[in-house]
């Protein structure tokens, strides 16, 4: 159904603004560079657009095209045959040209969104959003934007909004029953104690999710970062062991670290500790009592050209992931197995805060992985400007042990 200008949209105002400079070059260069039409004939061909025009069209960030009052194509962009728009002289979408013809008719501005399928053999789906609007007494303007940008954007924050509602959903839900229980069995000590415990879990659990909320949305958003300074990339394998020493200890695994001395990054050491600390905590809690995770940190050469790089890699013995998973595993709450991610009590957060912070750090995040052995992920960051000429790890910067944890 159409929809009559003006449009409730941030860009109606730029729209406006454009058409009228359009429709202001078509009127004063007509008369110079237009169809003159001899006294007493009349012209029965198509008006002609001005150079002037025609550039200024040629310009337009989108498909766009010009037809006459008869409804035949003067001018098209390459991007609008691309599209299978256009077919010859004619539109090849009869939504397009119903909205033609009611704009011919009367002179009001219209705008549609419609699904296009391109050519030749029309199995991909583009969702675009045309405006029609007359340019003069005997041109009408088609301008179409491809929204698939905007709808992908549109389908995350209606996914992150639903995914957010149910991570909140459930540990709400089991502190509401759990308080229940608790009133009903006052009178025993033993369940009171039993139900506390558990309520004081699902609170942790609530508030560990509020908490990377918070911090995924200052990693993505426009807050000010801290000041970057170096950091010492031993010190930061150091903290990221000693935060999860606890669950090492209770899951019976040991953790072997080594490191490359000497080495610093520029960064905010916090971001840093907590985007290793979360890698370590995952492979903790997916891998099998009495394995072993390592964490090792080594100096490697950059491209051609480009200055060497401190790779941070953590090595676990578990589940592993299938390789068609490695490339959403970063998204938020995104989870390869459900109910397994559930029983670890994680948020689904912790790798898109290891990417964020890494993008934020100017490095990147990989993985490594196959069902049954195991997973790699390695945080690659530039080093320092120190050590910006360095295109090799030199033998003195080898890696050193650090103290691990030993929980066997």
């Amino acid at each position: 159904m159409p929809i009559v200008w003006p449009v409730d949209s941030e860009l109606a105002l730029p729209v406006a603004v454009l058409l009228g400079i359009l429709a202001g070059a078509l009127t004063v260069l007509g008369a110079r560079y237009g169809r003159r039409l001899q006294p007493g004939t009349r012209s029965t061909g198509a008006p002609r657009l001005s150079d002037d025009a025609v550039r200024l069209l040629s310009v337009l960030p989108g498909p766009a095209l010009v037809v006459d009052r008869e409804e035949r194509v003067l001018r098209a962009s390459a991007q609008a045959v691309v599209l299978g728009v256009v077919a010859g002289d004619r539109i090849a979408v009869p939504e397009i040209d119903t909205l033609i013809s009611q704009v011919r008719r009367d002179g009001v501005i219209r705008e549609l969104d419609l699904e296009l399928r391109k050519p030749p053999l029309r199995r991909d789906v583009v969702p675009v959003r045309i405006r029609v609007a007359p340019l003069s007494s005997r041109t009408i303007l088609v301008l179409l934007e491809d929204v698939s940008q905007a709808a992908r954007i549109d389908a995350v924050r209606r996914d992150f909004v639903a995914n957010v509602s149910h991570e909140l959903k459930t540990p709400v839900g089991a502190l509401s029953l759990l308080s229940e229980a608790v009133l009903a069995a006052s009178d025993e000590p033993a369940d009171v104690r039993r139900f506390a415990q558990r309520m004081q879990t699902e609170s942790q659990r609530l508030s560990n999710l509020v908490n990377d909320l918070i911090d995924l949305s200052r990693l993505q958003g426009a807050e000010r970062a801290a000041p970057a300074v170096p950091v010492r990339v031993a010190d930061v394998v150091r903290e990221a062991l000693e935060a999860t020493r606890t669950a090492a200890l209770a899951r019976e695994i040991d953790v072997v670290a080594s490191a490359v001395p000497g080495v610093t990054v520029l960064g905010e050491d916090v971001q840093l500790v907590t985007a290793l600390r979360n890698l370590v905590t995952n492979a903790l809690a997916y891998s099998p009592t009495g394995t072993q995770v390592s964490v090792t940190a080594e100096l490697v050469a950059g491209a051609s050209g480009e200055p060497a790089l401190v790779e941070l890699a953590v090595t676990d013995q578990g589940i592993g992931i299938p390789p068609a998973e490695h490339a959403r595993i970063f998204e938020r709450f995104y989870r390869v197995d459900h109910g397994r991610s559930r029983a670890t009590g994680g948020t689904g957060l912790g790798l898109a805060i290891v990417k964020h912070i890494c993008l934020n750090h100017g490095g990147e995040c990989t993985v490594r992985s196959a069902p049954g052995h195991g997973s790699t992920f390695t945080l690659r960051l530039p080093v320092a400007p120190q050590l910006v000429g360095a295109t090799t790890a030199p033998p003195y910067q080898e890696a050193e042990p650090v103290a691990g944890i030993r929980a066997q």
